[in-house]
């Protein structure tokens, strides 16, 4: 049997690396102000810098998933956090923007295999009954990294300079990896018989040639390009939004914008496990996974009512819901990808969908400057609160039902009773 404790431990040691992806992409955002006055880098610069991070955050949450599925999760995260740590590191030791650029497009050639990895290395350890909330807690991790970081940053920055606020992260980083890299990896000894069963022999990645040709492959990269820009919209605008439209101070905002996340991460954990406590009740996985979307696509209807509230804190609170109904979708819409497409293609699946989400908001962002800037933000919040009902409306009709195409059951070893 395959002991627990090293399953929920992995699980825990993937928390930790979403989280640092995360942490270690925002870190930047803090420090320019440093950086800038330092190196007399222009905001102008500071876009090309964010631009080059896009770009190839993009292309690798693609190849990043196929390799992964290639060499398989253990091999393929340490490398994936492995070089974006050695990239944050080398973001301290920085004298001039050519330098910044060429290593922040090294942060995103690493941060790219990321998420693939976590979900392929889920599916790798866990079988249906337990696949979404062990996705829920391991993708979780990248909403706790983003409450923590604009203290952690600024914590650092006093403390060592904002160059120690690259350092020291990066360095959490590699010694991640090291351990990592210690963790036995399908072999464990059965409670039965004593004696090591080995992993079967791993299967081989699906072509893409043969993944484009499959309708759902389509179907969970439009879903993705449809709402990733509405996280991005959250993600890089409620700032600039609490500010202009709700006149809140620069400290309060920092005290106010943790919240929202930190729901995201709760609700990441919570709708996995109710996924999974719907099949342990007997719902087949395609009604389970599709009942917790279904309940997050209607929560988001909350977002335009942001628009219309007079207090700040009954904003922050809906947007809060919104981001706790963020939490339930994309756990449970990865974990459905784990189901359909298996040990084979799964990697590959959630990066090509991570690219058409990259690709999307890289597109939609100057669009939402352009509405902000020449209208309001209204429409932004009310297209918010439709495009998740759309989403699973597409869902719905275009997979009538989840089920295994490339996916073989989970390989974990079951227990071999005695004659």
């Amino acid at each position: 049997m395959i002991n627990n404790t090293t399953r929920w431990l992995i699980v825990m040691l993937l928390f930790v690396a979403t989280g640092l992806s995360f942490l270690d992409r925002q870190v930047l955002s803090i420090a320019i102000i440093k950086i800038q006055e330092e190196l007399s880098i222009t905001d102008v610069e500071y876009g090309m810098v964010n631009t080059s991070f896009l770009i190839s955050y993009a292309v690798m949450f693609t190849l990043g998933g196929w390799l992964i599925d290639k060499v398989g999760g253990k091999t393929g995260l340490a490398l994936s956090v492995g070089v974006w740590s050695i990239a944050n590191c080398l973001h301290g030791l920085v004298a001039n923007v050519t330098q910044l650029i060429a290593f922040r497009f090294l942060l995103g050639v690493g941060e790219g295999g990321c998420f693939p990895g976590a979900a392929k290395t889920v599916y790798e350890w866990f079988d249906k009954k337990e696949r979404a909330m062990a996705n829920g807690i391991a993708i979780g991790g990248a909403a706790i990294g983003a409450v923590i970081a604009p203290p952690l940053t600024i914590w650092l920055a006093d403390l060592y300079g904002w160059r120690g606020g690259f350092f020291i992260p990066g360095a959490i980083g590699l010694v991640w990896v090291a351990v990592w890299l210690l963790i036995p990896w399908k072999k464990e000894k059965s409670q039965k018989i004593d004696k090591v069963i080995p992993a079967p022999s791993k299967p081989n990645a699906v072509p893409f040639g043969m993944l484009l040709k499959n309708k759902e492959v389509w179907v969970f990269i439009a879903i993705r390009f449809l709402l990733d820009p509405v996280f991005y919209f959250l993600m890089f605008w409620i700032p600039k939004y609490l500010s202009e439209v709700r006149s809140v101070s620069f400290e309060r905002i920092g005290n106010l914008f943790w919240i929202p996340f930190l729901a995201l991460g709760v609700a990441n954990i919570i709708g996995g496990w109710l996924s999974d406590r719907l099949i342990k009740h007997n719902f087949s996985i395609d009604k389970a996974r599709k009942s917790i979307m279904g309940v997050a696509a209607a929560l988001t209807l909350v977002a335009p009512m942001i628009e219309w509230v007079d207090s700040v804190e009954v904003a922050i609170a809906l947007m809060s819901v919104f981001m706790f109904a963020h939490g339930f979708w994309i756990t449970n819409y990865i974990t459905a990808i784990s189901d359909m497409f298996g040990q084979r293609a799964t990697s590959s699946v959630v990066g090509l969908s991570g690219t058409a989400g990259a690709v999307a908001g890289l597109l939609l962002n100057p669009l939402m400057g352009l509405i902000i800037q020449n209208y309001s933000y209204r429409p932004l919040w009310i297209a918010s609160g439709m495009l998740y009902p759309l989403a699973f409306l597409l869902l719905i009709l275009a997979i009538p039902r989840i089920k295994a195409i490339y996916g073989e059951e989970s390989l974990v070893v079951e227990p071999i009773a005695l004659k």
